[in-house]
């Protein structure tokens, strides 16, 4: 019963947002509009690479593609979903976190739906068209196998960068001014993934695309869509390997959201 009665109070939340939000309805559609150009422009940067090259780092247009779709796909779904977590800061700084805390729902879903950014669901929509428009493209040997990870990758990498965007915004807990750190992780994590991880080098592919896992988010998962095999050399299996990367990304991100609401201290304003 009690289940049944937080599920309909976050509902009551998301219908609240869906009203406020487009109530006033040519304002809505051209925040729609307008939302998808920083996602377009990440595209077109790929874009005009290629038209000072034929491949980048062994991958052609078509494939390196895949991977922007899949990260584009992924990117957009997580910032639309989680992407205003990033408001903890302000929630920590003057104390409105207290009000979040006395309620009997949960804090993190709480935090979502109270802001949730309905406009940028035309950055999703414009992302999956992306990722469809390339594996339409790009020389895939379809199998079920496939069908089934080309649905499921861009969902795991959404849980992937939810994981990253819930795990920045925790660190206001101890330290407020933490923004521009976890937006290296953020939005730096998306231009990784959008190019082949053998564009980069050294220590730092091993943090960003292993130690972070930031490699099963499109450069795998494309590997295994494309068939091709790893110039790094590692197994075609780790291309189906997203799905286990976002669940052990969201475990970490559940243990630091609520180590961190355990240590919060309010402001008493």
């Amino acid at each position: 019963m009690a289940e049944a009665g937080a599920g309909r109070a976050y509902l009551a939340l998301l219908r609240g947002q869906v009203r406020a939000q487009a109530s006033y309805r040519v304002s809505f559609v051209v925040d729609l509009v307008s939302n998808v150009g920083a996602t377009v422009f990440d595209v077109l940067s790929v874009l005009v690479l290629f038209r000072v090259t034929r491949d980048l780092a062994g991958f052609g247009l078509a494939e390196a593609m895949v991977m922007v779709g899949l990260s584009t796909a992924a990117f957009a779904t997580a910032d639309l979903a989680v992407g205003n977590i990033e408001r903890v800061k302000h929630y920590v700084r003057t104390g409105l976190f207290d009000t979040i805390l006395v309620r009997p729902l949960g804090s993190l879903p709480q935090l979502l739906l109270m802001d949730l950014p309905l406009r940028k669901v035309s950055r999703v929509l414009f992302g999956v068209a992306v990722l469809v428009a390339a594996l339409a493209v790009a020389d895939v040997d379809w199998t079920p196998g496939r069908v089934a990870l080309a649905v499921v990758a861009p969902l795991a990498g959404a849980v992937f960068f939810g994981s990253i965007f819930v795990i920045g915004a925790s660190v206001a807990f101890w330290w407020i001014e933490s923004g521009e750190i976890a937006n290296a992780f953020t939005y730096g994590g998306r231009d990784f993934t959008s190019y082949p991880v053998t564009v980069y080098g050294g220590w730092f592919r091993r943090l960003f695309a292993y130690g972070l896992g930031f490699a099963f988010v499109a450069y795998h998962p494309a590997l295994a869509l494309l068939g091709r095999a790893d110039p790094l050399g590692l197994p075609a299996w780790v291309g189906w390997a997203a799905p286990g990367v976002a669940v052990v990304a969201a475990t970490v991100a559940a243990v630091v959201w609520r180590t961190g609401v355990r240590h919060y201290r309010s402001t008493g304003s």
